[in-house]
Formats: C-alpha cells, structure tokens, sequence
C-alpha cells in the first residue's frame, strides 16, 4: 500500500473531523454560535488536527520502526494503524467538545508551530549544505594544501580517477576559476543592472498604465526562455559578432569569450532586477512623491532624489538576485566562454567559471576519494562564503544608504 493511498486516507479522515466537529460545536451551542467561545469551523480545526496529527506520527513510526520486510507481510496492517490513530484521535476530540473550550488558541498554537517548523527547514537545510560541502572541502585540503587552492594561479585537475589510470599530478588553483567567474559576473551585471534600473523607473514613473501592461509582460518572458536557447544564441550569434566587431578594430578576439557570454547573461538576467525594481518604485508612498514636487521639486528630482533613495533596499535586492544569478549560471559559460581556466581580466578571452567546473568534475566516471572530485566541493565551499560576503556587504550598503521616512 503507497504512501499516497494512505494520505488521502488521511485527509479524508480529517476533512471528516472537521465536518463533525463543527456539526458538535454549534450541537452543544443549540444552534447560536456566539455561545461559543471560538467559531464552529475553529472547532471542526481542531477536530481535524486531532485525527491527523497522531495518523501522521503513526504512519512515520510505523515506516521508521518497522522493518521493510515485515511490512511487506501485510500492508493492509499499516492502514489498520493509521484509520485506528485518526479514529481514536477523532473520537476523543469530539468528546472534549465544549462551549467554553478554547478551541482558537489550540489551533493557533499549532499554526505557529507549523510556521516555525517552516523556517526552521530553510535554516536547516542551509546547514545540512554547509556541513556536507566542509565536509568533503576537509577530505580535499588533506590532499592539497588550502593555501596551493585558495592562491593557486594554475587550474589543471587531471589526476587518475581509479588505481587502473595513470593521471597527472593535477594543478589545483582556483584563483583562474574565481576571476573568470567575477569577470563574467560583472560583464553581466554591467548591462543588466543599469538597463534593467532604468526600464524599471520608466515603467514605473512614466509610462501610461496600458503602456506597462503590454511592456512588463512582454519584458518578463525573457525570463522565461531556457537558458540552453540563450546558450545557443550567445555562441551562434553574439560571440561572432563580438569576434567581428573586435577584429575590425585590430583586437584579437577568441571564438569563445568572456563578453559574448556576459553580454547574454546580462539579457538574461535584465528582467530581474527590472521587474522587482518596478514592483519595489510602485510601492514607495505616493504621499513622498507629493510631497517633493510640493516643494518645487520637477517629476525627474522627485525620482532621483527622493523614490530612489526610498526604494533601495529593495533594488538592492533585486540585483543581489541578479548577481546570483549570474555566479550560478552554467549553460552560457560553457556554450559561449569556453572551459579554459585563463587568468586574464581580457574580455575577449576565453575563460571559465566555479560552476563550469563543478559540474565538469563531477560528470562522468567519478571516484570521491580523488582530489579531482574532491576539488568540486572545496569550489563550492568557497563559492558559497563569497556569496555570503557579497550579501553582507549589500547589507552594509543599504543600511548606510537608506532614507528612513516617519
């Protein structure tokens, strides 16, 4: 019997409490509501959450405790445990129905357990990946110190992956990695923060409403596309013309390079930072905007001066998430900059970045007690505290720079 099958069995078991418990509830009112002390449907909740609460630890007990081969004898057993929790939870439930019982407080209680559950996954789960990234960054700097890593100018990790091979010795320093994954970063937020700011005052201060309501839609299905399809016109279209363009005035441009694919991350990640920035202008009060031009100040002042400065944290945000966008990205970078691990800060050069890497080190026939696997999780790891930096310091900025109003 699927774990499926015996959820619907309990929903249907607590949609039932629910619907006795309420039917008890204006019962014992004799039909007037406001005898009660909560509200009839508060007390049909609570009655739900009594026939699905001890169902759901049952049926967790039961797959936890149980041996899978016991459970295999008789499965129409697990169902008898879950309908016998609910019923009996159901049963004592409906006997403690009463018209003073402070049936809200119960079920907000258990609301706000369930919201703290809640974020305490997300706090979680950050955890668990911070833990098996160290974890396996630890078994890593064993084989290769962290100073040879973290200040490393030659990445080459071509090590033997099983005692049958013959590998290299393996270079493994990232610093190429980490400045091409910068370089491409800050190519990318070069054009989509300005662009997408700018597309996002317009549509939020200029433009008529029907205007926004064809430009905003349209815009946003850029973020819609695949990034494979961007991939694709990064290398068929743009790295030609950043190829021809560059060779027209005498460069030398590679056939992969970082400016073709940071120009299309940037497309890519344009409707981000200008939809959110929309949203963030159109919230700040309009009693602001009121306010500045009653004191002389033209539409274009009002912007710059006062809906800016109040919408920052927000914009802020919205290019934080462009920027991890950005460092994440994978499918542009190998289509259009190459997997070279060049230390140039050359735009025309082809490069590579950390995710590029990850994914190469662990595609394929891998061994995880090798350096070469290993160095995909220590790239990640330092990844990581990067981007945890870049957050801080967007903090710092936002905290210096915001115009707090009464």
């Amino acid at each position: 019997m699927n774990a499926t099958f015996l959820f619907v069995v309990i929903v249907l078991l607590a949609a039932m409490g629910y619907w006795l418990g309420r039917a008890r509830a204006l019962a014992v009112a004799g039909g007037k509501g406001r005898v009660l002390h909560s509200l009839p449907s508060q007390h049909g909740a609570l009655v739900a959450l009594w026939a699905a609460v001890p169902a759901v630890i049952a049926l967790l007990a039961w797959t936890l405790l149980v041996p899978e081969g016991q459970r295999a004898v008789n499965p129409w057993l697990r169902v008898a445990l879950v309908v016998a929790t609910a019923g009996a939870g159901l049963w004592l439930a409906l006997q403690r129905v009463r018209a003073r019982q402070r049936a809200r407080n119960h079920v907000e209680a258990v609301i706000r357990l369930l919201l703290l559950l809640a974020s305490a996954v997300a706090i979680l789960t950050t955890v668990g990946i911070v833990l098996s990234l160290l974890f396996e960054s630890l078994r890593f700097f064993a084989l290769v110190p962290p100073h040879e890593f973290l200040l490393g100018l030659d990445w080459a990790p071509q090590t033997a992956i099983r005692a049958d091979q013959i590998g290299q010795s393996g270079s493994f320093g990232a610093v190429p990695v980490f400045v091409g994954t910068l370089l491409i970063a800050f190519i990318a937020m070069a054009v989509a923060t300005p662009v997408g700011l700018m597309a996002a005052i317009w549509m939020a201060e200029y433009a008529g409403e029907r205007v926004r309501a064809t430009v905003k839609p349209v815009l946003e299905i850029l973020a819609g596309v695949p990034t494979v399809v961007y991939g694709f016109f990064a290398a068929l279209t743009v790295a030609s013309i950043v190829r021809r363009a560059g060779e027209s005035i005498g460069l030398e441009v590679a056939s992969e390079s970082a400016l073709a694919a940071g120009l299309v991350m940037g497309i890519m990640i344009l409707p981000f930072v200008a939809s959110i920035s929309d949203d963030v202008i159109r919230a700040v009060p309009v009693s602001l905007r009121h306010g500045s031009m009653a004191l002389g100040a033209t539409h274009s002042e009002t912007v710059r001066r006062v809906i800016v400065p109040a919408a920052l944290p927000g914009i802020v945000g919205g290019v934080l998430l462009g920027v991890s966008r950005a460092i994440g990205e994978t499918m542009i970078v190998v289509m259009a900059a190459g997997l070279s691990a060049n230390l140039t800060a050359n735009p025309f050069a082809a490069v590579t970045t950390v995710t590029v890497q990850i994914v190469g080190l662990l595609t394929g026939d891998q061994e995880f007690d090798s350096a070469k696997t290993l160095s995909a999780f220590a790239l990640g790891l330092v990844l990581f505290f990067v981007t945890l930096a870049l957050n801080v310091l967007a903090l710092q900025i936002v905290r210096r720079y915001r115009e707090a109003y009464d």
